[in-house]
């Protein structure tokens, strides 16, 4: 063998070395974690419900649940930093390796004096209305345009005359088009954890079955282009403070169009996107919004609230509920009323897919026309081990048993 030989053998050994070794000590960095605690209000000690805990630059988090209780799950170095936010709090950082498991977190409530909103605000002074316009206006910056991916955790609880009889919980993910293309994701049903339904109310035997995901999903302000975010004429709106939020600040703005319809808004004073959006409609003097349907089922209560969290430059979807309280008339005898159904369907994010879309695994299997217990698997322990879901309450664990009762057997 030449010199000349020998040479290249030991570049290549040496070449081949190098990569063993950056590989090595490079997924040795990427470890496994679970971190888990409680969020707290730093001067109240009350739980702060439905906040967010992620991983910093990254599109991957959980949601603390209606105790303030949470566990996050997650792949990444130690090194790496923990967000905690939640608008009108000052949000912390937290490294990996300082967490400690079952940690109390607290959070400082935190609000600003509107006199202070000049800070943030554009030089002219700008009405609520023109502020919530200039937000509709912002939409096409602020949020995707290309094709993306979310992953989530659904529940479906529904409850007739004040006792429950329905629970349902699954993980979905949804493959959206550009905001601009109205018209609701594609739905891969991943798995299904809880499917308990009780004996219901005759009535709902002659009613159809709608889809709990597609119930959801098919209520988007923005992808819809409707409501309170427009600033059209009936609508009249309030500032009423600004609040923190992820290190900046946002509008709290409370819109009203009478007699049935109220909104809450929450919009980032320098980049203008709505961050927070609730809608509510309640009938008045017991009349409805909506006119009574032919099943003799009446709306008198819908409340809707949509948030959205940043990431890559652009607004993601981050929590969405549907809350309904429905009356139910004999439709021989329509002033008899049957019973009162009160549905609440709620979808928590817990991962964003924005690179390389295309090739991400995803199977459109939801059948639209088939409720979600129909499509239902067999239960596999397994995936939920590890799936970023918020914890049971003890309020949802008590439900859960009540209904696993109730069951035929």
């Amino acid at each position: 063998m030449t010199r000349l030989e020998k040479m290249k053998q030991l570049l290549k050994f040496g070449t081949c070395l190098l990569v063993f070794l950056l590989s090595y000590f490079g997924s040795a960095q990427i470890e496994e974690h679970t971190i888990s605690g409680q969020l707290l209000n730093k001067e109240t000690q009350e739980p702060i419900v439905f906040a967010s805990i992620y991983l910093k630059g990254q599109g991957v988090g959980a949601t603390t649940n209606e105790e303030g209780n949470f566990v996050f799950y997650f792949s990444g170095s130690p090194q790496a930093t923990i967000v905690i936010s939640m608008i009108g709090y000052e949000t912390i950082e937290i490294n990996v390796s300082d967490f400690e498991t079952g940690q109390f977190v607290f959070l400082k409530a935190e609000t600003t004096n509107l006199d202070e909103v000049v800070v943030v605000a554009p030089k002219e002074k700008l009405t609520a209305k023109q502020l919530v316009k200039k937000a509709y206006k912002a939409i096409e910056k602020n949020y995707p345009t290309q094709p993306y991916i979310l992953e989530g955790y659904v529940r479906d609880l529904q409850n007739e005359d004040d006792t429950y009889v329905e629970y349902l919980e699954c993980a979905a993910k949804f493959y959206y088009q550009s905001y601009q293309l109205k018209r609701d994701p594609a739905v891969e049903l991943v798995e299904v954890r809880s499917n308990y339904i009780a004996e219901k109310h005759p009535w709902n035997e002659q009613q159809e079955r709608k889809n709990s995901i597609i119930d959801l999903i098919e209520d988007d302000l923005i992808r819809y282009d409707y409501g309170p975010i427009k600033g059209k004429k009936g609508w009249e709106y309030e500032l009423v403070g600004v609040v923190p939020f992820n290190g900046k600040y946002v509008y709290k703005i409370i819109g009203v169009d009478t007699p049935f319809q109220t909104a809450l808004l929450y919009i980032d004073t320098e980049t203008f996107a709505f961050v927070r959006l609730e809608l509510t409609r309640k009938a008045h003097n017991g009349i409805s919004w909506m006119r009574r349907l032919t099943n003799g089922a009446q709306q008198m209560q819908y409340h809707f609230v949509c948030e959205y969290q940043e990431h890559m430059g652009k607004m993601y979807l981050k929590y969405q509920k549907e809350e309904d309280t429905w009356q139910i008339y004999n439709i021989e005898k329509p002033t008899r009323l049957m019973f009162t159904k009160k549905p609440k369907k709620e979808l928590f994010i817990n991962k964003i897919i924005t690179a390389d879309v295309a090739i991400y695994s995803f199977n459109k299997n939801l059948q639209v026309g088939t409720s979600i217990e129909g499509q239902a698997k067999e239960y596999n322990p397994l995936f939920w081990e590890r799936y970023n879901a918020p914890l049971r309450t003890k309020a949802m664990s008590k439900i859960e048993a009540e209904l696993k009762k109730a069951l035929p057997r």
